[in-house]
């Protein structure tokens, strides 16, 4: 026994050593404070960070570049030196650096005027996961830094910090598991006031490219700037970012399709499972269509399972069962079943007026009556239902009467000893991903100034 135990510590002590070794180290870079290898001397000359701005509290740790208020903005001149860096790059005596810079971004290094006159300034809100690069020995090394909120970026069309302001840094997104990484606060990067590893942020490619970008005033968060991709504030249109905005139905779309369309509205798109594919199907929101929210403001999308078609309804929806009439059923809850496999459901087809249900939350649903059209009534002829032969009528569960024709399923009513309740009520099933998260408080965002 003492052999065993000892031989089990040894191995949890092994173990504990494996899971350490699994985290992956991530430099902490602080707003202000000079990197030790830069690619540009870090003089304040090429761009200056908001030393004073606090990282906001994120709705989820992954964020899609086309979340409005992502990032922030400032009237300040020259946040982000545009020009300065172009010059930089493209000096006979910087063509070393500009073949590394141009390695990194995946471009060639006559390409690189036109790359940064694509990028836009903007300032980080959130502590962001990203791949920094020093410049040593000629080379660009890479390693995963964690950039404070405030620091002065430049974003591509995707919404991806793609450049440091303040060192002409290129940057890359962060490649690896954002729940497995150790921040070093080191070199001077001190732990900063509001830092919660809960709250660090990766950012992955907005679902199309982007023509504006919705950034929140950091001198005013009242307000918003619609900032043109490619501009460095002097063609910023600003918005009032309190006004509020009712979400939108979205059961239906792909979870791409839903984020384009909330972002439109200076709505977040997010996921209690964190990012979906982007042709997953929505299947619901929360808070549901209707409600009005601050520019900014979570929209909590409800996704379908692998295999799952969008307008599955959940089992608390009983309205429309008509089972519920049947005398022999004698257990509630076989009203559910029938409605519960759309199996052929288009999303291209359904009803946008009715997709409430799919949000699971009784309160916010409506009648399944966007199920008929797909649901295959035409497959439970009552033919098969007749009184002569009664226990093969439900045997098939695709053959059970839906709520959406309940014409189809007279006989069985008709009948009482048609009926096998025992028979469906297994089918009963509910999407596991419908479960609405929480999301902000209401409020709204500006619509005709959202970003495109």
């Amino acid at each position: 026994m003492v052999r065993r135990l000892a031989v089990l510590l040894a191995a949890a002590v092994i173990l504990s050593g494996c899971t350490e070794q699994r985290l992956f180290a991530v430099k902490a870079v602080a707003a202000g404070v000079p990197s030790l290898a830069p690619f540009f001397e870090e003089d304040g000359s090429l761009g200056t960070d908001e030393t004073k701005l606090r990282p906001e509290q994120a709705h989820s740790g992954l964020q899609q570049g086309n979340t409005p208020g992502l990032y922030g903005g400032t009237q300040k001149p020259k946040v982000c030196d545009v020009d300065r860096l172009k010059d930089f790059l493209t000096d006979p005596r910087n063509r070393q650096k500009a073949r590394e810079w141009a390695r990194i971004v995946g471009i060639t290094p006559d390409q690189i005027e036109g790359y940064i006159d694509d990028l836009t300034p903007v300032l980080l809100r959130h502590d962001t996961l990203v791949k920094n690069h020093d410049y040593k020995k000629g080379k660009a090394v890479a390693f995963d830094a964690l950039l404070e909120a405030g620091i002065a970026v430049l974003v591509n069309d995707q919404g991806l910090p793609a450049v440091k302001c303040s060192c002409g840094n290129p940057l890359q997104s962060f490649d690896k598991d954002p729940e497995k990484i150790s921040v070093k606060f080191e070199d001077g990067n001190k732990k900063w006031d509001g830092y919660e590893k809960s709250d660090v942020v990766t950012v992955k490619p907005s679902p199309q490219p982007l023509e504006q970008i919705a950034l929140i005033d950091v001198d005013d968060p009242d307000q918003g700037i619609n900032r043109p991709v490619g501009s460095s504030g002097e063609n910023d249109e600003p918005f009032d970012a309190t006004k509020q905005h009712a979400v939108p139905r979205v059961t239906g779309m792909t979870f791409d399709q839903a984020s384009q369309r909330l972002s439109e509205l200076g709505l977040a798109a997010m996921s209690s499972d964190g990012l979906p594919s982007g042709d997953a199907a929505v299947t619901g929101s929360d808070p549901g269509p209707g409600t009005e929210l601050r520019f900014g403001e979570a929209v909590i999308l409800s996704v379908a399972d692998d295999g799952e078609e969008p307008g599955t309804p959940p089992k608390s929806d009983p309205s429309k069962e008509p089972s519920t009439d049947d005398p022999t059923s004698g257990e509630p809850t076989t009203v559910g079943p029938t409605t519960d496999e759309p199996t052929t459901d288009d999303p291209s087809t359904s009803d946008p007026t009715t997709e409430d249900p799919d949000t699971g939350d009784p309160s916010s649903s409506e009648p399944t009556t966007d199920r008929p059209t797909t649901g295959e009534p035409t497959t439970s002829e009552p033919t098969t239902a007749v009184p002569t032969t009664p226990t093969t009528s439900s045997t098939p569960p695709t053959v059970e009467p839906t709520s959406a024709e309940p014409t189809s399923a007279e006989p069985t009513s008709a009948d009482p000893t048609s009926v096998e309740p025992t028979r469906s009520e297994p089918v009963t099933s509910e999407p596991a991903s419908s479960e609405p998260g929480s999301s902000g408080a209401p409020a709204s965002a500006e619509p005709a100034a959202g970003p495109a």
